[in-house]
């Protein structure tokens, strides 16, 4: 018995040695290939130092009305993840993609992650990049709550909201959200992990959109450093908290046109993701939901049908 307990043992351990010595080469063959990918890693838009980090800001365009795309939660590049939609704008607005602390080429930061935080720093970096609104606001999920926040806080700066499959309060009140299993895919990131998955970083914008053979390659890059960052965490922790305070305010008195999922992705079907989404544009005086069949990033699926119906949108915001 002894001895078979003994082999036992043994062999138990021997497994850890394998297992360890397997983090080991993966976590070093990380660090080599981020170190050959700094080349690549380079802003392709402006650093602006909002509270002593760098946060990115990325413009394209030249028209009067600024929209601003917000990036969904854990969207490891939100320049090149709203690039096929945005180009589609750009002839005739100017564009404006919000990089928010712990996304693309933005400082990984342990700062508040309270909504009034996250939109203090986005409303500071445009006043340091000189954009001026009343902005058109883009939110992609999560982003959604910041949008509702800023337009009931600060009215005047919002002329309308186009929902990309946005987040909106009562997503939250039900929603459980698995923060283990998030920290676990962090940890995963970091050993470089994630390397060893290669459909791992192959986004929505890269399967569905435009991007070219570079930034498809840039994308993969930056996804190496930006998924699940501790940021990112800090920020989903607290969205129930930020969903309970804007559904404590009325919703704001402005032109709201909402694209919404078949639900896939959202973490619910499409009947309750979608009934969420009415329950909530029937609180607007001026709202509009346009259904499309597709998964949660929908603006790297039905970029052209939403560029068109987002312009159409405009046109009748630039008109009242």
């Amino acid at each position: 018995m002894r001895k078979m307990f003994k082999i036992i043992s043994v062999s138990m351990c021997s497994v850890l040695i394998i297992i360890c010595v397997l983090i080991v080469i993966i976590f070093v063959n990380h660090r080599i290939n981020l170190s050959k990918e700094n080349k690549d890693f380079i802003p392709n838009g402006q650093m602006v130092n909002v509270n002593g980090y760098n946060m990115h800001i990325y413009t394209e365009g030249d028209g009067d009305i600024p929209l601003v795309f917000m990036a969904g939660g854990g969207t490891s590049s939100p320049t090149l993840d709203f690039k096929s939609l945005y180009t589609l704008l750009s002839d005739k607005y100017k564009i404006v993609v919000i990089e928010k602390f712990g996304y693309g080429f933005s400082d990984v930061v342990n700062t508040q992650r309270d909504v009034e935080s996250i939109l203090n720093d986005t409303r500071k970096a445009l006043s340091l990049a000189n954009i001026k609104g009343p902005y058109v606001l883009f939110p992609h999920s999560i982003s959604g709550i910041e949008a509702l926040y800023w337009a009931q806080q600060y009215p005047k700066e919002i002329k309308g909201i186009v929902g990309l499959d946005m987040a909106v309060p009562e997503a939250y009140e039900n929603y459980k959200i698995n923060i283990p299993m998030i920290k676990i895919g962090a940890i995963a990131s970091k050993l470089g992990v994630t390397r060893l998955i290669p459909s791992l970083s192959e986004s929505d914008a890269i399967k569905y959109g435009t991007l070219t053979d570079n930034e498809k390659k840039l994308y993969k890059t930056i996804f190496y450093r930006r998924t699940a960052t501790s940021t990112m965490i800090d920020e989903v922790i607290e969205v129930k908290n930020n969903a309970n305070k804007v559904s404590k305010n009325s919703m704001p008195d402005i032109p709201v046109l909402m694209f919404v999922s078949n639900g896939v992705d959202t973490g619910w079907n499409e009947t309750d993701w979608r009934n969420i989404q009415e329950t909530t544009i029937d609180k607007f005086q001026n709202g509009e939901i346009v259904y499309l069949d597709c998964s949660h990033y929908v603006h790297d699926i039905e970029y052209k049908k939403i560029a068109e119906s987002s312009i159409s949108f405009i046109k009748q915001i630039e008109t009242n």
